[in-house]
């Protein structure tokens, strides 16, 4: 049966668990009570070794299989952070906290690796390791970073890792997946641009900001148009414009500019950087003012390993059927940050059907609990084929 038993008779246990953590949200690093009850819950399954505080707040269960004849480990990668949204769906089980909301699933992506680790600790019909890592800090904060930079590879042995998220618009129980770069490097900027303030009705005796700030949007849109391969691609975004005032009659003295570049080619992103500098500066300057650029790197693009993506679009299949799997969906520009993880350890993120929902960071999005059994069949079929008993 393609769909596990076990974790099909588990669904309402893991989707309790799922609205427990959608009630109590925590942002970033703060997911003190999630990383708690992860925790609690892994030592209850009996996990063979439970270590909290990697990368600040996560968590990492070790589960030993029945035999370990290659000194193999998998890891299985969840996020456990929630958003600063207020919260619009009216559930029974909506967030208490307002002004905070799991509008990105993130507490069903943790509930699902949940009731992996419970099948896969109560059954180990596997030869090696899995480790269950809980990761904080997805939404912006490099999380993923920190669980590296704190040993997580090395000090579980991990060869291979797996990450997954819900997609809104594809149906319940169907699989997308791509090798190579999936996910978009996300790049963010702010811009000061200086001139001089002055009366609306004496523009000669001012340096108009609000005309340099126009222009300099305006040119920002050839780094896409003239400056990059038409088969490449790059999203430069103006998400911002913010004066010094609001009268009607004053040229003020500052505009803010603040916006966003996506890339997946490093050599493009690194383009993108230098061209967006030199039109900011120099148009500024054409136009008798000045512009200060604040540049913040953001996740690099995250790239699925070929052998591995193969691999889990086996899985998927196996779980769900060849027709709902497909394995060269498009890819998307928002960013993720379990790119961190594949660069050090080859992997692969798949993405899991959540049917037709509004979609992610969304006042009103919800996490489907129908789609808990095909989620944790798909952690738990990926490891007993990846490393079956002996």
């Amino acid at each position: 049966m393609p769909i596990k038993n076990r974790l099909a008779e588990m669904q309402d246990e893991i989707a309790a668990w799922r609205r427990d953590i959608h009630e109590n949200p925590e942002l970033m690093y703060d997911t003190h009570r999630t990383a708690a009850l992860v925790a609690e819950k892994l030592r209850e399954f009996g996990c063979d070794e439970v270590v909290e505080g990697i990368g600040r707040t996560g968590v990492v269960g070790v589960i030993k299989g029945k035999t370990d004849r290659r000194g193999h480990v998998v890891g299985l990668r969840a996020d456990m952070d929630a958003l600063p949204i207020l919260e619009a769906t009216g559930l029974p089980y909506a967030s208490k906290t307002p002004g905070k909301m799991h509008a990105c699933g993130h507490d069903g992506h943790t509930a699902m690796l949940l009731g992996a680790a419970k099948y896969l600790a109560e059954t180990r019909n596997f030869d090696g390791a899995v480790a269950v890592v809980f990761q904080p800090a997805e939404e912006g904060g490099a999380g993923g970073e920190a669980m590296v930079k704190d040993g997580l590879i090395e000090r579980f042995r991990i060869k291979e890792i797996y990450g997954m998220h819900n997609a809104p618009g594809v149906p319940v129980g169907h699989f997308t997946i791509r090798p190579g770069a999936f996910y978009a490097a996300t790049d963010n900027f702010t811009i000061q641009v200086i001139g001089k303030g002055g009366h609306a009705a004496q523009p000669h005796a001012s340096v108009d900001t609000t005309v340099m700030a126009s222009q300099i949007v305006v040119a920002l849109q050839t780094i896409a148009a003239r400056n990059a391969d038409p088969v490449g691609s790059v999203v430069v975004s103006v998400t911002s414009f913010r004066t010094e005032s609001e009268a009607w009659n004053v040229i003020p003295e500052r505009v803010e500019l603040r916006g966003t570049v996506r890339t997946f080619d490093p050599a493009l992103r690194k383009m993108a950087e230098e061209r967006l500098k030199a039109i900011v500066t120099l148009t500024a300057q054409a136009l008798g003012g000045k512009a200060e650029i604040d540049w913040k790197p953001g996740y690099p693009a995250m790239v699925n390993s070929e052998a591995e993506t193969a691999f889990a679009a086996e899985i998927a299949r196996k779980i769900s059927g060849p027709a709902a799997v497909n394995d060269n969906t498009p890819p998307i520009m928002g960013g993720e940050d379990f790119a961190y993880m594949l660069q050090v350890c080859p992997g692969a993120y798949i993405q899991i059907g959540n049917g037709d929902t509004v979609d992610v960071h969304h006042p009103r999005y919800n996490f489907n609990d129908d789609a808990i059994p095909a989620g944790a069949s798909y952690w738990a079929e990926l490891v007993e084929t990846r490393m079956p008993a002996a």
